[in-house]
């Protein structure tokens, strides 16, 4: 590996992955790839012998069980149109106050949460 890059190994990561996503490769894509691309490059495939155990300790993380269930929320209220009615509502009540609409979102937002 060229041992003089490594300092500016992120210059030339994002000048690599802005370059990608210029060329029109998605996002998830050139992100993934770039990352893929350099970790390879700078630890060699050994990399790879950590992957199942990193995967692993992600997948056990309390805090990412919540993700699933925020998206759920969304979709519920979305369907439900329970969002929109809780924000019209609020403005009805809070219309005539000056900064009513702050206020009413804050509640609402205070509401789903």
């Amino acid at each position: 590996m060229g041992e003089e890059i490594l300092p500016y190994i992120g210059l030339v990561m994002f000048a690599v992955a802005l370059l990608l996503l210029l060329l029109g490769f998605p996002v998830a894509f050139t992100f993934g790839g770039v990352a893929l691309i350099f970790g390879v490059w700078a630890e060699g495939w050994d990399l790879f012998a950590f992957m199942p155990f990193r995967v692993f300790n992600i997948m056990q993380n309390v805090v990412l069980m919540a993700v699933p269930l925020f998206i759920f929320m969304g979709i519920v209220l979305q369907k439900t149109q329970l969002a929109e009615q809780l924000l019209e509502s609020m403005g009805r009540l809070f219309g005539s106050v000056r900064g009513g609409l702050a206020v009413s979102t804050i509640l609402v937002g205070a509401l789903l949460a």
